[in-house]
């Protein structure tokens, strides 16, 4: 940025290059105000001294000074020109995001739920759309996706979606027709599976469970340890354990993220599915929210979540005649489960702290609703403070 900023060469379209710089640089500011709340706030490329803490507050009006700035400057085209950059798209959207969650944020700046569903409607305003097919936006070629208004864009060749070898047991590989044995990570909480309709399609586009059948032998594959490989929805902890309630369980058990489908084949952990940073659908969510939080508008705000159900449920009596605060969420929770989204809206609709049966207890200490600074960071610039609680 410094660079194009003081180069004499005739740079074509420079504003709008810089603006998508500063949307960039937004967006990771976006992020550590959401994570870390406080942090280092850098916006000199000459001033070479190590950087003090900077209050989330002054971070979150740095941000918004900076989106509402290069909003009209960046490139507006939704195309596949476009795609992966930062757009008026993207810069709403982040606005939105912004807005959305100022009461936790900025409280004192007071709520933004009318600038939330403003910046909402012109993102809406844009050439994207909700894709027919669910699955479209997770596919080995997403890139296609007319819902996606910023991706993540991955490849074999420069670096894929892990999410494969993050989830998937040793053992998947053989009954899902690819190569790649897992890693047996993350597995979905068993009450969050649980708390989707039974007839909600999202569950088999979102989740891997049952049985996993060696397409060989037509049986239910073993696992080293003699047991059937079936991935029980429950997460029963039954060794080792210890006084905190911690302990082991059966490697096979835990629904796993199928939420973005495997490539048949698939021999290395760069997947080639792109990740879509924001949607179109969580922007249909947003306003929403946002509508309901000011007790307007209702019919807008129930066709907004009908329409994203509509492609979940086959059956017309699943849709909501009235929306509330808690269908919002547990629509949010739904649409855009294993995307990232879930703390950010648990904060913001006070459930983070809350008790997860069998698994930890309710929490009042509120430091928990952002992370500590990384002991790594802490030691490589003395200046900065860590947060409260830490």
């Amino acid at each position: 940025m410094y660079a194009i900023e003081t180069s004499t060469a005739n740079i074509p379209n420079k504003e709008q290059i810089l603006a998508e710089i500063r949307g960039v640089r937004a967006f990771w500011y976006y992020m550590m105000i959401d994570f870390f709340g406080n942090g280092p706030l850098v916006t000199s490329f000459t001033d070479l001294n190590l950087p003090s803490t900077t209050q989330r507050k002054d971070i979150y009006a740095f941000v918004m000074s900076e989106l509402n700035d290069i909003k009209d400057k960046v490139r507006s085209d939704v195309s596949a020109a476009s795609y992966g950059k930062i757009t008026k798209g993207a810069v709403y959207t982040l606005l939105a995001k912004m807005y959305l969650n100022a009461l936790v944020w900025n409280p004192q700046g007071g709520p933004k739920w009318q600038e939330c569903a403003n910046a909402c409607d012109v993102v809406m305003g844009l050439k994207y759309s909700l894709e027919s097919n669910f699955k479209t936006n997770f596919q080995v070629n997403n890139e296609v996706s007319k819902e996606f208004i910023l991706a993540a864009i991955y490849s074999k060749s420069s670096g894929g979606n892990n999410i494969a070898q993050q989830t998937l047991h040793y053992l998947d590989y053989q009954a899902l027709g690819i190569k790649l044995a897992g890693w047996n990570g993350i597995s979905a909480q068993p009450d969050f599976y649980k708390s989707f309709d039974p007839e909600d399609k999202r569950l088999k586009w979102s989740f891997l469970t049952g049985p996993m059948i060696n397409p060989v032998t037509g049986k239910v594959i073993m696992t080293a340890h003699g047991r059937e490989l079936i991935h029980f929805v429950d997460i029963i902890k039954k060794y080792s354990i210890d006084a905190s309630g911690w302990g082991q369980v059966e490697q096979e058990d835990g629904a796993r993220c199928s939420k973005w489908d495997f490539e048949p084949g698939l021999a290395i952990a760069a997947q080639e599915n792109d990740y879509g940073i924001f949607r179109l659908a969580d922007v249909y969510l947003m306003k929403a929210e946002a509508l309901v939080r000011m007790n307007k508008d209702n019919a807008i705000a129930t066709d907004l979540v009908n329409t994203i159900r509509k492609r979940a449920f086959d059956s017309a009596s699943k849709l909501f005649s009235s929306v509330t605060l808690t269908d919002v969420y547990n629509e949010r929770r739904f649409e855009l489960a294993w995307e990232g989204m879930g703390r950010q809206d648990q904060i913001r609709f006070g459930t983070f702290l809350d008790e997860i049966p069998d698994w930890k207890p309710a929490k009042t200490n509120t430091n928990l609703l952002i992370f500590p600074l990384p002991q790594s960071v802490m030691a490589a610039n003395p200046n900065l403070t860590q947060n409260p609680g830490y």
